[in-house]
Parts: C-alpha cells; sequence; structure tokens
C-alpha cells in the first residue's frame, strides 16, 4: 500500500463532498431566486391566501433558504472537508483509546473502544450543530411565529433527546461490533437481519415508550370527531387501537397527523395543532393569531382519510420491503470493501489499524455516496407517486372537497409558499406542491363528471 492510494482516497472523498454540497446549493439558489421574484399570489389561490400571508410566506421560505445554505456551506462543506483533512475521526479514535485505558478497560477490546468513541463523537457533534439548532428555533421560527419552546423547555429536550440517543446507539453498536467480529465471512447477512430486526422494534417501540417522553400524548375526547375516525377506520378495517391528540403546540405551531404501528395494533395520532382551535370548545385563552387555525372535523377526516390511503394501498409495506434491499446492498458492498487499508489511511490512521466501525462510515457516509443520491432521489419520486395515490384513495372516499380545503388551510397555518422552481422541488420534495395536488384533484372531478 502506497501513501498515494491514501491521498487519492483522501481526495476523492473530498472531492464528493464538495460536489455533492455545491449540487444542493445550487438547487437551494434556484429556489432563492424564486422566493425573491415570485410576488404575486397564484391565481388558484386568490380566494384562500391573501396578500399578507402569501408574503409572509414568502419570507419565512426565503429565511428558511438562506439559512440551510450557510449552515451547508460552514458545516457540510468548510468544516466536514476540514476534520477529514486534518484526521479528526482518527483522533477522536485515539482519544477514545486513552479514555478506556484511563479508565483501566481493556483497550485492546474493539467494542469497548467503539462505545466510548460513539459517545465522544455524539458529545461533539451535539456541541457543533447546538448554535444552529438555538438559531433556527430562538431567532428564525420565533421571527415567524412559529417557536413555541422555552430556553428551559429547549435544555431539557435536547438533554433526554441526546442521553435517549446513547442509550440506543451504544449497544446497536456494540452488537455491530461483534456481529463483524464473529459472523465470519458472510456477516453482512446477519448484520443485514440485525439492522432489520432493530428497525422493526424501534419503529414498534418509538411511539410507545420513547416518543412520550417528549411530548405530551392524550387520547382523545369522545365526541363526534373521535366516532366518525373510529367509524371511517372501521370502514376501511383498519385496526384501529388507539387514538391519541399529541401536544404538538408546545414546541411549533406546526401541525400533522400520522398513524404507527404493525399488524394488527394501530394508532392514530393527531397533533392538536391539526383541530380547529386545537381541538377546545372554548377559545378565549388562545391569542388572536392562533383562534380560528387548524381544520374543522371533516376536513381532519380527510386528512386521515389520506393517510389511510397510504395503510390501504400498501405504500408502508413497499417502503419497509425497498429500504431493506437497499440496506443489504449497501451491507453487502461494506462487506467486500471495508478492510481496504487506504480507506483508514487517508481517515488519519496508521497503517495496520482499522476500526470497524470507521469503515462502515467510510463505506456508507463516502464510498456509496453517488448510490445514496441516486437512492433519495428515487425514493423521492416514489414518494410523491405514492401521496398522489393516497389523495385519490381520499378522493374516492368522498372527501374530494374537504381534502383540498384541508391542505390549503395546512399550507396557510403553516406559511408554506405555494410557488417552487421545478428542479428544487423535484430534487427535495417527497410530497407534491399543493398546487400540483390540488390541479390533480380537479382533473380527478373532471374525470368522474365524464364517467
Amino acid at each position: 500500500m502506497s501513501s498515494l492510494d491514501a491521498d487519492t482516497v483522501l481526495l476523492s472523498i473530498l472531492f464528493l463532498v464538495v460536489i455533492e454540497n455545491a449540487l444542493e446549493i445550487y438547487i437551494s439558489l434556484r429556489q432563492v431566486k424564486v422566493y425573491r421574484t415570485a410576488l404575486k399570489v397564484p391565481a388558484e389561490l386568490t380566494s384562500h391566501m391573501g396578500e399578507d400571508t402569501f408574503h409572509k410566506a414568502r419570507k419565512y421560505g426565503l429565511d428558511q433558504e438562506k439559512f440551510g445554505i450557510f449552515k451547508a456551506v460552514v458545516m457540510d462543506v468548510c468544516l466536514l472537508c476540514m476534520e477529514l483533512y486534518i484526521g479528526l475521526i482518527a483522533v477522536l479514535w485515539q482519544l477514545s483509546v486513552q479514555v478506556v485505558d484511563k479508565l483501566q478497560w481493556d483497550s485492546k477490546n474493539e467494542i469497548i473502544v467503539s462505545c466510548v468513541f460513539v459517545l465522544i463523537s455524539n458529545v461533539l457533534s451535539t456541541f457543533k450543530g447546538l448554535p444552529f439548532k438555538i438559531y433556527k428555533i430562538f431567532v428564525l421560527e420565533e421571527t415567524h411565529g412559529f417557536n413555541k419552546q422555552t430556553a428551559r423547555f429547549f435544555a431539557w429536550d435536547q438533554l433526554k433527546g441526546f442521553l435517549v440517543t446513547q442509550v440506543l446507539m451504544i449497544p446497536i453498536t456494540a452488537a455491530i461490533i461483534f456481529i463483524v467480529q464473529r459472523g465470519g465471512d458472510n456477516f453482512f447477512i446477519w448484520l443485514w437481519i440485525f439492522t432489520g430486526v432493530i428497525s422493526l422494534v424501534l419503529l414498534t417501540l418509538y411511539p410507545i415508550f420513547i416518543a412520550p417522553l417528549f411530548d405530551k400524548y392524550t387520547p382523545l375526547e369522545k365526541g363526534a370527531l373521535r366516532q366518525s375516525i373510529e367509524d371511517l377506520a372501521a370502514s376501511l378495517k383498519f385496526p384501529l387501537t388507539k387514538l391519541f391528540v399529541v401536544e404538538g403546540s408546545k414546541r411549533s405551531s406546526h401541525s400533522n397527523a400520522y398513524f404507527y404501528g404493525l399488524w394488527n395494533s394501530k394508532r392514530i395520532v393527531l397533533f392538536d395543532t391539526l383541530l380547529l382551535n386545537k381541538g377546545k370548545p372554548d377559545d378565549s385563552e388562545m391569542s388572536e393569531e392562533e383562534k380560528g387555525k387548524g381544520c374543522t372535523d371533516e376536513e381532519v377526516l380527510a386528512v386521515l382519510g389520506h393517510e389511510l390511503g397510504h395503510w390501504k394501498l400498501g405504500h408502508v409495506t413497499k417502503n419497509i420491503i425497498i429500504m431493506q434491499v437497499h440496506l443489504f446492498l449497501m451491507f453487502l458492498v461494506f462487506g467486500n470493501v471495508f478492510k481496504y487499508p487506504p480507506f483508514y489511511v487517508a481517515m488519519g490512521f496508521q497503517p495496520g489499524t482499522r476500526p470497524i466501525l470507521v469503515g462502515l462510515l467510510i463505506v456508507f457516509t463516502y464510498v456509496l455516496a453517488p448510490y445514496n443520491a441516486l437512492m433519495n432521489f428515487a425514493m423521492t419520486i416514489l414518494s410523491r407517486r405514492f401521496e398522489y395515490q393516497a389523495d385519490e384513495f381520499a378522493f374516492k372516499l368522498g372527501f374530494a372537497e374537504q381534502l383540498g380545503q384541508a391542505l390549503i388551510k395546512l399550507n396557510v397555518d403553516n406559511l408554506g409558499f405555494p410557488v417552487y422552481d421545478w428542479l428544487y422541488s423535484t430534487w427535495n420534495h417527497s410530497h407534491p406542491t399543493l398546487l400540483q395536488r390540488l390541479n390533480r384533484l380537479k382533473e380527478l372531478k373532471e374525470e368522474k363528471k365524464l364517467n
């Protein structure tokens, strides 16, 4: 092995990092131009979106995009390239070895060193991202009226998030190293099975045990809305077991709804911000800005009709299968190339030192970067197709008008800007734009009339 090989690997990685981020920034700049030049409300929305709201949404979108570009330049280009060039990963690994020695543990045990490495790396990553997170929540979101967090709530939230991450990541890291060490030539198959099982377990347990650590979940009160949702679920044979409202308004004014659970135990979660006046019969304690926001019961049903469409049409299952195939291919590549010595020398390690966790990081993040970019783009296209299908499903349930109204309300309440550059939208949006979805609903109505 020559140092030239390692230099070539390092330069290739730096080149990929710069090119990938340059492409992302170029696409974002196209949308910045749209925010600055699109000054009129689209004709389809003139009766739903006033000039004042339109310009608020335009400024919000512009601020978000400029912040995203700044963060990408600082974090993903300048800082990352500097870290790669100076071999920060190798420095952190050596620090982990020293910490293990200091604690009088076995520093030759790669599992122990890897777990300490994960902890140190996560601490560094948390502090690196903290200023950007604080700015986004307490400046950007605050300025545009979305932030509801206090400094104390934010600090406690970050601490809980960090602790939960470590509790999950450290045992998983130990298991991954163990499997690679003991799994033989076909260890990547065992690794794939392990990650598949873990992902399904977390998918099931996260909403039940972890999510409530961060937000308050309460059963939806008995009434017309609850009865309507239960009737809708029953008509579709959706195995609804519980129906919750999450107090998302303590965190943000943004709204959402989703379902989770595997097999015959499904739960639906509504954000309180999705409900009209947060679902409260009395709006006297609400601010003037909050009054009247949210969807009516019929519009909430339309949103859930769309979400249940994803279940009925098998979109969740299809996504899980695709991601498992994707993971298998990634582990297959990892199993065949992770022992290549120049990868580790390029990261600053001495010849002969090849930590498994670092190899996983190099292969997944850098070697497979072009494949990951294409895969993400393909999944974005597929997701948009699924969204159209779910909209059509809700349309066939009889929610045509209500779904259109809900989409407009959610867009206005969340200050979503309705005009997008075609390349930006194609590359970034997992959902069709508001105008695209409204136009599709219009086409469905016309097709229904013709038939």
